[in-house]
């Protein structure tokens, strides 16, 4: 009986009739307020009109294409439409029951356009998707507000329409004037999205020789241009533009570049051979020959060490296999290896250290550096005391290391050297405060006694005691340098 009550009370206080208002006659759009099917669909009809204007997006893609599709589907869901009215009529009440939707755009979604909506869903299936977006607060838009997708913006308009991004067609410049006017327009507007949009509308749109000259007196938008075309790997057209305003270095960096995407080593080494010739510095040059020379003599030390590795004859590479190809690798590690697996070789043998060093003009520092670090991760200690030490032209013979011994020992100690290889060399730390630092950090003992003695800080060795092991020999031996302090102050 309440259902019946219910649906009476709807009859009687519901109408047909609304109340008149003065955008009544603004277009026929406002007859079809009261269907969602027709609130849904409305961006088609507004989008008929638009059939000959072509969106730009940020990959330069024209609006409807494949890649362009899936970049728009994975933000369809979250934008709004763009624009909206802020000024709608508070006494119409067909906006009640309407949330207003905030604009979504960002700078990244300029120039991405809109989906014409070729294969959109039915009327019926419309009504049911929550995913389709509200566009009833359109109804109530003056006509006048449409003219954001019509042609009478001006260059500095469309420029600032753009920062905030606002969606613009940029088909309207036709004359080889007005992009330039847009162009410079952009530039002054310090806004790098937009001048990048600009410059694509522009590459698509100009031949390329006419693009190039006026750019030329445009430096800004020039560097834009570059930056561009090198992000994204438009490689012929980069090289054409570098050699329109002469850049003879830039187009042979960019040629050497090329190397980067071959993967065959052969193919590799062959192009880095035609390189040699290109027009570089001759800084530049002197790199190009050594990348060549460097990776020839990969290409041998990798075949010869395959071959030793798959026959087993060689006891180095059965205890400690290759991890890697030495293909492709830069020099340090280049020399790294060879110091690993071919120390002892002949000068005269490519994959011998002392022949990279020669050959490469590797200083001492990096060279030390590098032959310390592995032959320490072999322990072969007798190596690394060979490497330090040096004899001058009377025959005597001395420590010295071009690193310092502070490194040195770093090294060593996460190598896992025995305390009495450490102290040998933490010894040899000039700064006292370092020497004592290092020796009580790594357990040095005898270095720590030996310091202090000789520094007759006889406070610094009874507070060291303690740290030592009772009964030990450190601990004998801080006792007697003790007792002799206490002796030689009495005599």
């Amino acid at each position: 009986m309440s259902r019946v009550r219910a649906d009476e009370e709807e009859y009687w206080h519901s109408s047909k009739f609304r109340a008149f208002t003065f955008d009544d006659e603004d277009d026929e759009l406002s007859q079809l307020k009261e269907s969602k099917r027709a609130v849904n669909s409305l961006r088609d009809i507004v989008d008929d009109d638009d059939d000959d204007l072509e969106r730009v997006s940020w990959s330069g893609e024209p609006v409807g294409s494949i890649s362009w599709s899936i970049k728009e589907t994975a933000s369809g869901s979250t934008s709004s439409l763009d624009g909206r009215d802020s000024s709608l009529q508070k006494g119409s009440s067909s906006y009640a029951a309407l949330p207003k939707q905030a604009s979504s755009y960002s700078l990244s979604s300029l120039f991405k356009g809109r989906n014409k909506l070729s294969s959109f869903q039915s009327l019926s299936d419309a009504l049911t998707d929550t995913g389709v977006k509200n566009y009833a607060p359109e109804l109530r838009r003056p006509k006048a507000e449409y003219k954001d997708y019509s042609s009478d913006w001006s260059p500095k308009d469309t420029v600032r329409r753009m920062q905030r991004g606002k969606v613009c067609s940029l088909e309207r410049f036709r004359s080889l004037q007005d992009k330039l006017v847009l162009l410079d327009e952009a530039v002054a507007g310090h806004d790098g999205n937009v001048i990048t949009a600009v410059l694509i509308f522009l590459k698509r749109t100009l031949r390329r020789e006419i693009l190039f000259r006026e750019l030329e007196v445009r430096q800004v938008a020039l560097c834009h241009l570059i930056h561009f075309l090198r992000e994204t790997g438009e490689q012929k057209f980069l090289l054409d533009l570098l050699r329109f305003l002469d850049r003879t270095e830039e187009v042979a960096l960019s040629q050497y570049r090329e190397h980067l995407n071959i993967q065959d080593v052969e193919k590799r080494r062959e192009f880095l051979k035609g390189c040699i010739g290109l027009p570089f510095s001759a800084e530049d040059t002197s790199h190009i020959q050594d990348h060549y020379t460097l990776l020839e003599r990969q290409i041998i030390i990798e075949a010869n060490d395959r071959h030793l590795e798959m026959a087993g004859q060689s006891e180095l590479f059965r205890k400690y296999p290759r991890k890697a190809s030495i293909l492709n690798m830069p020099l340090v590690t280049t020399l790294f290896y060879s110091c690993f697996y071919h120390y002892t070789e002949a000068e005269g043998m490519f994959s011998s250290p002392t022949n990279l060093k020669k050959t490469f003009k590797i200083p001492d520092k990096q060279y030390v550096l590098t032959a310390l670090a592995a032959r320490a991760k072999l322990r072969a200690w007798g190596d690394v005391d060979a490497l330090l030490t040096t004899k001058n032209w009377l025959g005597y013979t001395k420590k010295k290391a071009p690193i310092g011994f502070h490194r040195v020992v770093e090294i060593l100690q996460r190598n896992n050297a025995p305390v009495q290889v450490l102290q040998e060399y933490v010894r040899l730390v000039e700064d006292v405060d370092t020497r004592l630092n290092l020796a009580t950090k790594y357990k040095c003992h005898d270095v720590v006694i030996e310091t202090y003695r000789d520094l007759k800080d006889r406070i610094q060795l009874t507070a060291y005691k303690s740290k030592v092991e009772r009964g030990s020999a450190e601990e004998e031996k801080i006792n007697n340098i003790l007792s002799n302090m206490v002796r030689n102050a009495y005599s």
